[in-house]
């Protein structure tokens, strides 16, 4: 049996002052960007922002530690939206086919993990996230073979000292009955349901600024019966902050076994089932029509997009200029690393700016928003709006930053920090605090052995991948 969820992490409560930052963004339009600024965290709130010259004397002379973030540029902890963890063992697979082909080529390998294959699968997913700038996550783990359990994830996640949002997936409808997934890769809508409660139960924490948040996920409408999916929109009205998730609109595939099955598009399958509400979030929508988008915009729904996944398999590009035009809330996923390849959520940024000019609208996504996207509009699509995405007083004690200093990567952008932050891909961070903790400092992780888990990781990765399964595995 897994060993649990672990512990919570002690929530600090000293008083600290962050010094002699280069350029912060802190995204709030009413501070807007400072040069030479300071932050005052007191236990894991931000309490002061502003310039270095203007922090109030008694609250330097009540800090307990003053830290230096000389020649870095600092923004708010980036929010990742959609990621299946367990994917980092089984990069590099099927490496040119779409979606459906993809995933009957790995479902072999993953029927054979087992709770510790997961529990230090996502570990290694999150200190990769950590080191992209990352510090608030959610995951969506659909898959239950052996002894796993979501509880696997959320004890690495208090260990690594991630904010995490992990959703409890659901595959209900195998192959024999229509589906896509193996047989024995599915469960029955009660047992998945029931262990979602308890997991609700166990683990979710609405108040404000808590570090752990859960949600329910049927995976997608080619992998869950209708029932099942109207049954977890019932389940999560019975606890308030918990979410709903799934895959929507993914690719052609995608629409195509909507109307065969359901008899209709996605939108109006969503509506069918309970989900057009303000707490459902969907991954990818490449698909979306004018329709759906402006139905999203009413419910008040979000998207989750992941562009490298959605040009890995082929899906296209997902509609971010229109869908933020039309009102609707976008935020940025990675993806499972098994369709992305990698966990980095600066890249995904970047990213997502560069192929909404690939048109020729030079301003399809400008770098404001493509920060804000990854920051703001992760948080709204969680349900951490308020509590994280920008630096401000009130909010949680959540940034990164990146030296700029002797960095190949900001010679010659240095009077654009920001932008050149998005556009040059500067590596890892130098510096990431996590509700008021540092998890990061000069660039080290300080909460993981990084190497031993490298090593752990591979030597599970070796033996998982064995049984990949298709012509291309």
């Amino acid at each position: 049996m897994s060993p649990g969820g672990g512990n919570p992490r002690p929530v600090p409560t000293e008083l600290v002052l962050y010094t002699d930052i280069f350029y912060l963004g802190t995204l709030e339009e009413s501070i807007g960007d400072i040069r030479g600024a300071c932050i005052v965290v007191r236990g894991n709130l931000i309490e002061w922002v502003g310039p270095e010259t203007d922090c109030p004397p008694e609250l330097r002379l009540e800090a307990t530690r003053v830290v230096s973030l000389a020649d870095q540029v600092v923004i708010p902890g980036l929010v990742n939206t959609h990621h299946h963890m367990y994917q980092t063992l089984t990069r590099c697979v099927a490496q040119d086919s779409a979606l459906f082909g993809w995933l009957t080529s790995l479902y072999p390998a993953w029927s054979t993990m087992t709770g510790e294959d997961v529990y230090v699968s996502a570990k290694l997913a999150m200190v990769e996230l950590l080191l992209s700038g990352c510090t608030t996550s959610s995951d969506h783990l659909y898959i239950y073979p052996n002894d796993v359990m979501l509880d696997d994830t959320i004890r690495a996640a208090r260990e690594v000292g991630l904010r995490f949002h992990p959703t409890r997936g659901i595959m209900t409808l195998g192959k024999s009955q229509g589906g896509l997934p193996p047989d024995d890769c599915v469960e029955t809508t009660e047992v998945a349901l029931e262990d979602a409660r308890r997991l609700i139960r166990q683990y979710h924490d609405p108040s404000c600024h808590a570090m752990l948040r859960l949600g329910v996920a049927p995976c997608s409408p080619f992998s869950v019966t209708e029932d099942c999916m109207a049954a977890a929109a019932k389940l999560v009205a019975e606890f308030p902050g918990v979410r709903l998730h799934t895959h929507l609109a993914e690719n052609q595939e995608d629409i195509d076994y909507s109307l065969k099955v359901y008899g209709c598009r996605p939108g109006e399958y969503i509506k069918r089932v309970g989900w057009n509400r303000e707490v459902s979030w969907y991954a990818h929508c490449v698909m979306l029509s004018a329709e759906e988008r402006v139905q999203f915009r009413d419910a008040g729904m979000a998207v989750a997009h992941c562009p490298s996944s959605n040009l890995r398999l082929a899906s296209g590009i997902c509609p971010v200029r229109r869908l933020l035009d039309d009102g609707v809330t976008v935020a940025l996923g990675v993806d499972g690393t098994a369709s992305n390849d990698t966990g980095n959520l600066l890249q995904e940024m970047r990213l997502a700016l560069l192929l909404q000019r690939a048109s020729g609208n030079v301003e399809g996504l400008r770098v404001r928003e493509a920060l804000q996207i990854a920051t703001q509009g992760g948080a709204k699509a969680l349900g951490w709006e308020g509590e994280v995405g920008v630096i401000a007083p009130g909010y949680a004690a959540d940034f990164v930053g990146w030296k700029t200093s002797d960095s190949v990567a900001f010679a010659g952008g240095l009077h654009q920090p920001l932008s050149s932050l998005l556009l040059c891909a500067p590596g890892n961070v130098t510096t990431s605090v996590i509700n008021g903790e540092v998890i990061v400092r000069d660039g080290c992780l300080l909460t993981v052995d990084v190497k031993a888990l490298v090593r752990d990781h591979n030597e599970r990765s070796a033996r998982i991948c064995a049984a990949l399964g298709g012509p291309e595995a």
